[in-house]
């Protein structure tokens, strides 16, 4: 039984991904490694296959057509194997002492427990914006808002403060729980890892918090899809992505069962919008100004109570101040925030 399905998704990756595979071999014979290799032109494939070779039944070498890195996630949650499935980027990598402790707890979990015991249906640890080239970190937590190491659901949660959302790099869902979910990711766009660690929330009943700063979220290559040059250049693709969240799920139906989780996932939706927003205004032209009002239009006529909701009572509704006034206020509180938490 493999407890834990690795998917790295490479894409030209060669002079970085061993560091990735390298951090997650710590498993063993208990963890699956997919390697997805999505139509590189560089030694990728040439590499991933000989971690197959060298790790036989622990790293698996898929290749494919290139589709993007959401299409190297959907063929790993299709080819998954594993209890429980998470996403590595290639130029990331895990903590090998954290990573042995969650090891540890999947472990107990399915080993000789009573059958009515209840598992998590989703892991969240600690992320870290590691800008290793400087010798600059910062960790992000969730110690206000989960209980450590103990079982809770969305109604037990505390809250979400401004600078925290839940991230694909911070989550591990059971994968029976994602499939369920009938999350697909696009193919040929960026920032679809948004819609995987936001679709699937409602279909989680049980979540454990393990406060270990797992995850080494590398910042700091110039290609990089966060690097605002970048955003800028991908703003539509952003848009699209934004777009995709905001139609993925009825808030209103959530809202019944999971107050708090509704609340938090319309906050995820107005960060979203806040950061296109913000791009938008940054590219400084009449046709990304178009751009950006059309992307609140369609909110409101998919949902208006929802359109209200973010236009008046959400942090987005501060990226959308009318006048040259309302656009430097909102570039002047981005630059703040992205100098405070370092996540570029």
């Amino acid at each position: 039984m493999k407890y834990i399905t690795f998917t790295v998704p490479c894409y030209n990756s060669e002079a970085y991904m061993e560091r990735c595979i390298d951090s997650l071999l710590e498993g063993g014979s208990d963890v699956e490694i997919l390697v997805i290799d999505d139509g590189s032109s560089d030694r990728t494939g040439e590499i991933a296959d000989r971690y197959e070779k060298m790790y036989p039944g622990i790293v698996k070498a898929v290749h494919k057509e290139n589709g993007g890195h959401g299409s190297g996630v959907n063929k790993g949650l299709e080819l998954a194997s594993g209890l429980y499935f998470k996403v590595v980027d290639s130029d990331d990598w895990l903590d090998q002492e954290a990573y042995r402790k969650l090891l540890d707890r999947v472990r107990k979990f399915f080993g000789g427990r009573d059958q009515f015991e209840p598992v998590p249906d989703l892991f969240v640890c600690n992320y870290i914006y590691d800008h290793l080239e400087e010798g600059r970190q910062r960790v992000m937590d969730y110690r206000n808002i989960f209980p450590d190491g103990e079982m809770c659901n969305w109604n037990t949660i505390g809250h979400f403060r401004p600078s925290q959302y839940l991230i694909m790099h911070a989550l591990m869902f059971r994968t029976e729980v994602l499939r369920k979910s009938g999350v697909k990711l696009p193919e040929h766009t960026f920032y679809v890892d948004n819609l995987f660690s936001y679709q699937p929330l409602p279909f989680v009943e049980n979540i454990l918090y393990l406060d270990l700063d797992l995850y080494h979220y590398y910042l700091g290559r110039d290609d990089q899809s966060v690097n605002e040059n970048v955003l800028m250049k991908r703003i539509d693709q952003q848009i699209k992505v934004t777009d995709l969240v905001a139609r993925s799920v009825d808030l209103g139906e959530v809202k019944k069962r999971y107050p708090k989780l509704a609340i938090y996932m319309m906050r995820n939706i107005s960060i979203m919008l806040s950061i296109s927003s913000i791009h938008l205004l940054l590219i400084q032209t009449a046709e990304a100004e178009k751009k950006r009002r059309r992307m609140w239009q369609r909110i409101r006529v998919h949902d208006k109570g929802l359109y209200y909701r973010l236009r008046y009572s959400t942090l987005s509704g501060l990226t959308y101040l009318p006048g040259k006034l309302g656009g430097k206020i909102t570039v002047g509180g981005y630059r703040f925030a992205r100098k405070l938490y370092q996540f570029q």
